[in-house]
């Protein structure tokens, strides 16, 4: 049994505020033959500069920065290794320091934690975040098997190579702990491709009935094709500041009040069970239940302590009570519709075992309590693993500003990646939104961070 200590429970604290400026992102695609991976960065870090009104020009933003950081899952795809040096020289950012991350998929996440922790602690006042992934120099196969190289090869690979068949093992799972039909996963797969269809950077848009989805041809039983993220190109970045710094860059800046952290063992057989670490909207009682039916360890093969555990301390340090109450909106790591429904209780949405509430109830839609992925999400959107948990924070930034439809609705954005503004398009600019929430997630569960923006 795992037991954690006061220490290790010990919530974080920013030595000094730490703000984002300005977001930017290229359009995702299956394949982008005509740009190569320094012309996508300087794509997605020259919107992020000069079309996110700061007050300075380029050059002098330039001259701003003293730090930077990178985020790239896999050189695998690209056949480069230290692509963050070329990336680096390209942007005009030599001979200033770097650093490249890597964690799976929660490699933007743990990106962004990175140059948060460096204003915060003073080192740096101005760092911009640059991610992105080159997934179209390899087949699909190929490429499945480079991404399911971040489980256990010594005893999960034969599996599949394929995470598909990771996560289908936990769906089949959580669905007999829980008795969740099938429908209601499907409900997530609706929603993130129709959020798709109202965003110019999508890849895999669509409008679907639950019907659609459960006839859709299977990857691993039970989950089919599009109740599974997509394989990408493009690139994100997101530029934060210190206090001083970030206001005298913009008017509006946007404080990212906690990013926090968490690990679980990379291969699942490894993981012990615990006492359920509770957040501040739970008690014991919550759970006095719990353990009388199928479910009766935790966290098990179903949740994802990673996950909990970064949650608790992002919404600790942040003043989070009630995740549902408290923030307006959520960006989730959708890779897979089950993954989803997982992280809704690990957030504590809703007790374990009651995560189909959440999307049942109408609350994760736009019009609901807690509007989650309105950009589409990984299932509707990208997966460009080095990019998504930046772009995840980018789409909160535009959110909290005002700025969705600034970024979204405009025809001449559209026209800008080939693609026409559909005739039936809708604003999903939520009104009045001050505080956002994005979760960055890797493998099954491995390495996960949470943040949460707010609006100042």
């Amino acid at each position: 049994m795992i037991r954690l200590s006061r220490n290790n429970l010990r919530i974080p604290k920013f030595q000094r505020p730490v703000f984002v400026v300005g977001a930017g992102m290229t359009d995702f695609r299956k394949r982008y033959p005509e740009k190569n991976t320094c012309q996508l960065c300087m794509e997605a870090i020259r919107m992020a500069v000069e079309e996110n009104d700061l007050k300075v020009s380029p050059e002098e933003y330039r001259r701003s920065v003293n730090w930077c950081v990178y985020s790239q899952f896999a050189d695998h795809f690209g056949d480069q290794l230290l692509a963050a040096a070329k990336v680096h020289d390209y942007l005009g950012f030599d001979p200033l320091g770097n650093i490249e991350v890597k964690t799976g998929g929660a490699t933007g996440g743990s990106a962004v934690l990175a140059a948060a922790q460096a204003i915060a602690s003073g080192y740096a006042s101005c760092v911009p975040v640059v991610g992105w992934e080159r997934m179209d120099e390899v087949s699909t196969k190929v490429g499945n098997s480079y991404i399911a190289s971040a489980a256990c090869k010594d005893f999960e690979s034969e599996l599949g190579w394929m995470y598909a068949s990771y996560y289908a093992l936990m769906a089949q799972r959580y669905q007999y702990e829980n008795n969740v039909p099938r429908e209601t996963l499907a409900k997530i797969a609706c929603k993130n491709h129709e959020y798709a269809r109202f965003s110019p950077y999508s890849q895999n848009p669509g409008h679907y009935t639950v019907e659609d989805i459960l006839k859709n041809d299977i990857v691993s039983d039970p989950l089919s094709f599009l109740e599974c993220c997509v394989m990408s190109v493009g690139a994100a970045v997101l530029l934060l500041a210190d206090e001083e710094t970030a206001y005298r860059l913009t008017d509006h800046p946007v404080q990212l009040t906690a990013i926090c952290g968490g690990t679980h063992t990379l291969r699942t057989a490894d993981r012990r069970h615990m006492p359920i670490l509770l957040l501040p909207n739970e008690t014991e009682e919550t759970y006095a239940d719990y353990f009388q039916g199928r479910r009766y360890e935790w966290p098990g093969f179903s949740s994802f302590l990673a996950t909990r555990m970064a949650a608790y301390l992002a919404f600790n340090m942040a003043g989070i009570k009630d995740p549902v109450e408290d923030l307006d909106l959520l960006e989730t790591h959708d890779a897979f519709t089950i993954s989803d429904i997982q992280t809704y209780e690990d957030l504590g949405l809703r007790p374990y075992g009651r995560g189909r509430e959440f999307i049942d109830s109408g609350d994760a839609y736009y019009e609901g309590r807690l509007p989650t992925n309105m950009s589409g999400g990984l299932i509707g959107t990208m997966h460009a693993v080095g990019a998504t948990g930046i772009f995840q924070l980018g789409e909160l930034f535009w959110q909290l500003n005002g700025w969705w439809d600034k970024f979204h609705a405009d025809p001449a954005r559209w026209a800008r990646y080939g693609k026409q503004k559909p005739s039936d398009f809708r604003s999903l600019q939520v009104p009045g939104a001050r505080r956002g929430c994005a979760v960055s997630h890797a493998g099954t569960g491995s390495h996960v961070t949470v943040a949460v923006m707010e609006r100042t």
